[in-house]
């Protein structure tokens, strides 16, 4: 493993597990990888669910919306706390207090308190941030959107493995003599019961940075340091956050509607049972094993060539790509040709998300946690205005789909015209080409171009 002097790790050794920055990257990621299954761990249970309240089209859609709706303010809150008091702190109570209505939810007995727990649910959600904040302080800039892209997508990879374990777990229980209408209630309280596990072992075996945890006296330094540029309202400001915000919303919120729809979308059109349209909806999330990661490394390679630019046009023709797919998938009739169109506007949307987190931590190094939540708020977004088509009873899934796939494509649309932009020229050189990430004829040249 390769330090900076600040502690950083500038290159990822994924068999290390005893430095600080390795070891803060496998907890990360395996915490995130849990807390899909208590963000969405009902979501492949919902055809039973539906018969057991009589939900109606409309109150599903809603339950959708609720589950990612007040992550877009809980994602803003730890963004901030992460800034404030560290990642490991903000985790653990994250975790803590999240498992008590996975654990809870199985006392709904009506579609209002089902929609109450699944709002709570919701919280969860928020543990993106704080797993993007805690990967790009622990990896210099050489790698840092590698980091973000493959502890994120690994963790992503718990929304496919969602889908595909919680119908066994609720099978397991039917097995042993429960209900249907027993038995994913009692489901949901395993994934609880690991979130709640995981919050202590987040707090004893990570540390905040490098070299350390924060002490209030640390957080003190640091809230005198940040200028008006790196505190909340400096941070909303700039238009390159909203970009990403909007872009983010196009990928992330996609992927988590998706996530909530799959399952019932090929139970609806297919005519499949709960197991088999869980395990092909499965493999949509699955494809994060890889997919995510991809989309930080082209940004990572685009970067260190491009600079911040670089970045940016990556992210864009993902997105193209990704809205094109969507279209397309939402007009095939036969299964396997659904199958495979899935994972090909799969693969470019989860290459979407990676390229994002390969952008914010070059926009305000003053305030990562800041713009980590702001961009991570604007998926949950997405996933709010894309769940609302899926309320309306004038619209098929298929239709919803497609104004979704067009609507992604005047994002990629909007995304490259910031890569033209003046400020983001300027970027360039600064923090992205870093001597510490350069050869020596690469630094000679930016230390040139610096001077005055």
């Amino acid at each position: 493993m390769t330090l900076q002097e600040s502690g950083k790790a500038t290159k990822i050794n994924l068999l290390d597990f005893k430095t600080t920055p390795m070891k803060a990257f496998h907890i990360t990621w395996i915490t995130f990888f849990l807390c899909f299954f208590g963000w969405f761990g009902i979501a492949p249970l919902m055809p039973v669910v539906r018969e057991d309240l009589n939900l109606t089209k409309t109150q599903i859609g809603n339950i959708i919306i609720a589950s990612v709706a007040i992550t877009i303010f809980a994602r803003l809150l730890f963004g901030w706390l992460c800034d404030k008091i560290g990642p490991r702190i903000s985790y653990s109570v994250l975790l803590i207090l999240g498992s008590i209505p996975v654990m809870c939810i199985g006392f709904s007995n009506s579609y209002e308190t089902f929609l109450l727990f699944r709002l709570a649910i919701g919280v969860i959600g928020a543990s993106f941030v704080i797993t993007q904040y805690h990967t790009s302080v622990m990896f210099a800039p050489n790698v840092v959107g590698t980091a973000n892209a493959t502890a994120a997508g690994w963790g992503n990879m718990g929304g496919g493995a969602t889908l595909i374990v919680m119908p066994l777990i609720f099978a397991a229980f039917v097995g042993a003599g429960y209900a249907s209408a027993e038995a994913w209630r009692y489901s949901m309280v395993v994934p609880g019961a690991a979130l709640f596990i995981m919050g202590f072992v987040y707090y004893f075996f990570t540390k905040d940075t490098p070299s350390g945890n924060i002490t209030s006296r640390k957080a003190e330094a640091v809230a005198k340091d940040n200028s008006k540029e790196g505190n909340f309202w400096g941070v909303c400001k700039d238009y390159r956050v909203w970009t990403l915000f909007l872009a983010y919303g196009a990928c992330f919120g996609i992927e988590i509607t998706i996530d909530n729809i799959a399952t019932l979308y090929f139970v609806d059109n297919f005519k499949l049972g709960i197991a088999e349209a869980g395990l092909i909806a499965g493999l949509f999330g699955m494809m994060n094993i890889f997919a995510r990661a991809l989309g930080g490394i082209f940004g990572d390679k685009a970067g260190k060539k491009f600079g911040l630019q670089g970045r940016i046009i990556t992210l864009s023709a993902f997105l193209l790509l990704e809205g094109l797919g969507i279209i397309i998938f939402s007009n095939m009739s036969t299964l396997p040709w659904a199958i495979a169109t899935m994972l090909i506007f799969a693969l470019f949307l989860k290459m979407s998300n990676g390229a994002t987190y390969s952008v914010v931590p070059f926009i305000n190094k003053r305030a990562i946690g800041v713009v980590s939540g702001i961009v991570g708020a604007g998926g949950n977004v997405g996933a709010v205005l894309a769940g609302m088509l899926f309320t309306s009873e004038d619209l098929s899934y298929r239709e919803s789909l497609f104004i979704i796939g067009v609507t992604v494509i005047v994002v990629s649309v909007i995304s490259f015209l910031l890569s033209l932009s003046r400020r983001s020229a300027q970027e360039i050189l600064s923090p992205e080409f870093h001597p510490d990430t350069l050869g020596v004829k690469e630094s000679l040249a930016v230390t040139s171009l610096r001077k005055p």
